[in-house]
Formats: C-alpha cells, sequence, structure tokens
C-alpha cells in the first residue's frame, strides 16, 4: 500500500511540475527579428505585419496583432517586435514604394509593389494560406528571414 501511495506522489508531483511549466510558458513574451531581404530599391518604406491566425490574413489590417512601417535604407532591413506571447503567428510584408500602407495592383490584380511571408511559400495566383506562413514563436529571441518577390 505505502508503494502505491509513493507512485501517487511522485505522479502528482510530476504532473503539478509539468502544469507549472505549460502555465509559465502561456505567460513567456518573447521578441521576433524579421529579416528582409531582396529590396528592389530604397524607395519608400517596408510595411511588416504580424497575424496571429488565419482570419484576415495577409491584408485585413483590422486583423492585424502588430505592424510596423520602417523607411528603407538598404536593400536589406531588420524590423524587431517585442513582447510577444508564445504562439504561432505569420507574417506579410510589403515593399510600400509610395507610402500608402497598401500592397498596390495593377488592373489585373497583380501587386505592382514587392511583398513576402514568413517561411517564403510559393506565391501562385493568390496569397498562401495562413498555414503555410505559420511559425512557432517560443523562445526569447526568434528569427525569420523574408525574401522580398516583385512580379
Amino acid at each position: 500500500m505505502f508503494k502505491k501511495l509513493g507512485l501517487s506522489v511522485i505522479l502528482l508531483a510530476v504532473m503539478g511540475n509539468l502544469a507549472g511549466t505549460l502555465s509559465a510558458r502561456a505567460n513567456f513574451k518573447g521578441n521576433l527579428n524579421v529579416k528582409i531581404d531582396g529590396l528592389r530599391n530604397t524607395e519608400g518604406q517596408v510595411c511588416v505585419s504580424i497575424f496571429g491566425s488565419s482570419r484576415g490574413f495577409p491584408s485585413n489590417s483590422d486583423r492585424v496583432l502588430k505592424r510596423q512601417c520602417t523607411q528603407i535604407t538598404d536593400t536589406s532591413l531588420n524590423v524587431t517586435f517585442t513582447n510577444l506571447q508564445a504562439g504561432n503567428y505569420a507574417v506579410a510584408v510589403i515593399h510600400d514604394q509610395n507610402q500608402d500602407q497598401i500592397l498596390n495592383r495593377n488592373n489585373l490584380g497583380m501587386p505592382i509593389e514587392g511583398f513576402g511571408f514568413s517561411r517564403n511559400p510559393e506565391v501562385r495566383t493568390s496569397p498562401p494560406p495562413f498555414r503555410d506562413a505559420a511559425f512557432l514563436l517560443a523562445g526569447p529571441n526568434t528569427v525569420i528571414q523574408i525574401k522580398l518577390k516583385y512580379l
């Protein structure tokens, strides 16, 4: 009987420790460094938007968790976001040459400014789904690299 009681106490201790670790992970805050390469020129700004779900990804500005626009100084650029909760995110980037904070398109609906997404998914006739661009932020400093595309 004491063996079973001892085993039960050990199991409860382990489960309590695991629950505490998961609880601490839920309160975790980390930083995201977005490295952007492939800018065609230094005109305008780069706008980086972070989404926490597929709702609105990649272009609905009402669904953006955090957004940052930065003046371009070189054909490579780093943008950092701080204090993000641990979780799955997807990032959309535009090279906003005319600084209107939207991805401008031609009469056929094709983008005329550069764009890119986290995990650099292949883009064909429409933006990628959230799942193809999603990544896990789970450490104190997460770095992703996005290569811009121009059509």
